[in-house]
């Protein structure tokens, strides 16, 4: 199937899951680019419709893609560049782009291995931070990562394209703060809040155990009622004249560090 059209169905209903509306109300979300869609499919995520414009792709090898939506359930379906454009989220589109349900972000339905390693993002409002923290997740092989408080949904565009396509292989949920606290408490967390008015530097907490790491919203940092409830709080060094790292960089020095502890 072709669509030429700018006008058909198809093509407005996926320009219309830019908003989180819309996918709240169709339980649909969107994911463009190659990679993401292939760590998409790799994770075991099974698309709805695939929607595709060769004379887009950086490479014509990529093709093996369309065979690997539709074995996966896809509808798959070409589109012109026109429509592609039209269709595309970001800037230099590659000609990628699929419809998958939304993901189930209840907090009951994580399951954790033993001795896991947790982040919870509190009230994080750039979805890019969420994103690249979902890619230090995926790397360092976090158990999952926890939206407290959140201020977007884990569908939104912005989350997928930063985390180029870690949201499906990493697992994530979104509850209020009490309620995420109320899961880690039952589940033997440790719960560690990163604030830079802690005494005890991150180097020197022991993160051996099951851990929970929290980091906070990007210009308040975590909530009165994360740090009063956190087992620790710790700091990261910094000697500049800058009072805050960057919410994604930080979660990544505290991640690695449990890692190192642990090897």
């Amino acid at each position: 199937m072709l669509i030429t059209s700018l006008q058909n169905p198809k093509v407005k209903q996926v320009v219309a899951l830019r908003d989180r509306r819309e996918r709240d109300r169709s339980g649909l979300m969107r994911v463009e680019g190659f990679e993401e869609l292939s760590l998409a499919l790799m994770s075991g995520a099974r698309p709805i419709t695939l929607f595709f414009c060769p004379q887009l792709f950086r490479s014509p090898e990529q093709m093996y893609l369309v065979e690997q939506a539709q074995a996966a359930g896809a509808d798959i379906i070409e589109v012109s560049e026109p429509v592609f454009a039209k269709m595309a989220y970001r800037d230099g589109p590659d000609g990628w782009l699929a419809t998958f349900p939304l993901l189930d972000t209840r907090l009951h339905t994580l399951q954790l291995a033993a001795n896991p390693l947790v982040i919870v993002a509190e009230a994080i409002e750039k979805p890019g931070n969420l994103g690249a923290m979902l890619r230090t997740a995926d790397a360092a092989g976090v158990a999952a990562v926890i939206a407290a408080a959140p201020n977007t949904d884990w569908s939104n565009p912005n989350i997928v394209r930063a985390s180029k396509g870690a949201l499906f292989s990493v697992p994530v949920a979104a509850a209020e703060s009490r309620e995420v606290l109320s899961w880690l408490r039952e589940r033997k967390l440790q719960i560690v809040a990163a604030t830079p008015q802690a005494t005890t530097s991150y180097t020197a907490a022991d993160f051996r155990g099951p851990v929970a790491i929290a980091v906070g919203e990007e210009k308040y940092g975590l909530s009165d009622t994360l740090l009063a409830e956190a087992d620790i709080q710790v700091r990261i060094p910094m000697v500049g004249r800058v009072n805050s790292l960057n919410v994604a960089t930080a979660t990544a020095l505290l991640v690695y560090e449990v890692l190192r502890q642990r090897t």
